[in-house]
């Protein structure tokens, strides 16, 4: 069975799954898309393709073209587009019930303050864009507030002029990285930290983390919302609320969820692949 790796940076990730491809006996046509351009509407080997750039816009851009070329690409152009705009994403939740904390959108100075009166603070303010926690700030004053709204439209983006601000939500020292892959959510994380932000690429650490039937529910409904066949979901614990989705990845990191958990989620993944080409 003929599959096809698309990615940019050989991690540990990429490399796990290639060699459960191959162990599985696929024919992996390897993609590196620094080097490879494509002929839009060009047909691979491979009649499906999984998606690993690390580039946002790589992955859309490429995932686009081999979809014009009939190849069925994990994940989707929509689910990619949707899941990497946080906004799209937070929407789209929203729209099928799944709870996320309370998120204002603002287009001035002015309008985030009028958000802040009405979240109260602090607050978490946010970029459309971005993963591993990249320009997520934490609010606790106004003028804090008014420094960072300020700042991000200084910068030469569009994009920094729309400001996503929501509800900081006081988590048990932890988050909630939860995985799904087709309709199955075989493994989760939490993601333990001092600090506010959890991310395991900002030190937070690790711990295998059991699935309750809630938690799987929510996680498959929330891939499924932004079209997700494998995704990482993360989650927040709120004391009142229970679970919240904030974000949906479609490009999820997991060598440490494979460290912490000794899951083989390289290989569950492989699997998956491997079924979707054969239909």
């Amino acid at each position: 069975m003929n599959v096809a790796l698309v990615y940019d940076v050989a991690r540990w990730e990429e490399r796990a799954l290639l060699e459960a491809l191959k162990a599985r006996g696929a024919e992996v046509e390897i993609v590196h898309l620094e080097t490879r351009p494509f002929k839009l509407g060009e047909r691979l080997g491979a009649p499906v393709a999984l998606q690993r750039s690390l580039s946002h816009s790589a992955a859309l851009a490429s995932t686009i073209a081999l979809e014009a070329g009939g190849v069925a690409v994990i994940n989707s152009s929509r689910a990619i587009a949707t899941a990497h705009n946080k906004l799209w994403a937070l929407a789209e939740l929203l729209r099928r019930g799944i709870k996320v904390p309370e998120t204002f959108v603002a287009h001035s100075e002015r309008s985030a303050m009028a958000a802040a009166r009405s979240l109260g603070l602090p607050l978490v303010i946010k970029p459309l864009d971005g993963s591993w926690g990249r320009l997520v700030s934490l609010a606790k004053e106004e003028e804090t507030l008014r420094a960072l709204v300020e700042h991000r439209e200084l910068m030469g983006d569009p994009r920094m002029k729309v400001h996503i601000l929501q509800e900081f939500v006081e988590k048990p020292g932890r988050d909630i990285r939860v995985f799904v892959v087709g309709e199955e959510v075989p493994v989760a994380i939490y993601r333990v930290s001092e600090h506010w932000i959890t991310n395991t690429s900002r030190g937070g650490r690790a711990v295998p983390a059991p699935i309750d039937p809630e938690l799987a529910e929510t996680a498959l409904k929330a891939a499924q919302a932004v079209g997700a066949e494998i995704a990482g979901i993360d989650v927040f614990e709120h004391r009142e609320r229970g679970y919240l989705v904030n974000e949906v990845n479609v490009v999820p990191d997991f060598r440490n969820t494979v460290v912490v958990t000794g899951y083989d989620l390289p290989g569950k993944m492989a699997d998956y692949v491997l079924r979707r080409a054969k239909r």
